[in-house]
């Protein structure tokens, strides 16, 4: 496997996967992939049941070991510094304390300056809508604010890019809205986020390219508009089948 390789500031992407290849045992989950998420892009993963989504945001994110390829990581600035990132998972997991001891703890783990984790920590739960809520068991809130407590404790650390697996995929209709307002906010402020989804209606709500797989491969690669506006998708059928409802997905 090759490792993480961290480049010099320039106009590229963040973070870049150049042929990567993942293996779990026997299977091949991503076939020789080449990606780049630039500064402030809005992705889309999208794709049927085992296609691989799950597996290229976690390769992006670095969470996941890739036998073949490259993943450049590059500086953010002159002085070196690497993006920060972010991950959100479908069922964010929450300790048995307060939600604002849960951003404290994760203040903590990022090794966030003491004296800049309550002014961060009001910030955070006050951007989700969660202000008030901060001494309440974090277990105890409903499945809607513990996502939005999620996206709090990532966005307390100031990430540059966000990862999100399926984000709302287990929420009732009123939860996904609040928890797709929270993400559009956190787009057009700037910070660039990578999604995967099963729901396409959310892919086409919240970003501004999509990525289609199959089998491990990326098929598609094309801005959101044209993905969803019919244009010429290098012959790949089972892109329409997808868009069709003949292979697993959600819209609403």
């Amino acid at each position: 496997m090759m490792g993480n390789v961290s480049a010099k500031p320039d106009a590229g992407p963040l973070i870049e996967l150049e042929k990567v290849s993942v293996r779990f045992g026997s299977v091949l989950a991503l076939r020789e992939v080449s990606l780049g998420i630039a500064r402030g892009e809005a992705l889309a993963l999208v794709g049927a049941n085992g296609s691989g989504k799950t597996t290229l945001l976690r390769a992006l994110h670095g969470a996941v070991a890739h036998h073949s390829g490259r993943r450049t990581v590059r500086a953010t600035d002159a002085h070196g510094r690497l993006p920060v990132q972010g991950m959100v998972y479908q069922r964010p997991f929450m300790l048995r304390l307060s939600a604002c001891n849960n951003l404290r703890l994760a203040a903590w783990l990022a090794r966030l300056p003491r004296h800049l984790w309550q002014g961060r920590i009001d910030a955070a739960l006050n951007r989700v809508g969660l202000s008030g809520l901060g001494d309440r068991p974090a277990r105890a809130l409903s499945g809607g604010q513990q996502q939005r407590l999620a996206l709090a404790r990532a966005w307390m650390l100031q990430p540059d890019i966000l990862f999100l697996d399926e984000p709302t995929a287990s929420l009732d209709p009123t939860a996904k809205k609040e928890v797709e307002a929270v993400l559009a906010g956190f787009s057009s402020d700037g910070m660039a986020m990578v999604m995967s989804t099963h729901n396409l209606g959310q892919a086409k709500r919240l970003s501004n390219r999509i990525v289609y797989l199959e089998d491990g491969l990326i098929k598609v690669d094309q801005p959101t508009a044209e993905f969803f506006g019919g244009a010429a998708r290098g012959g790949v059928d089972t892109v329409d089948l997808f868009l069709k409802g003949e292979l697993a997905w959600e819209l609403e």
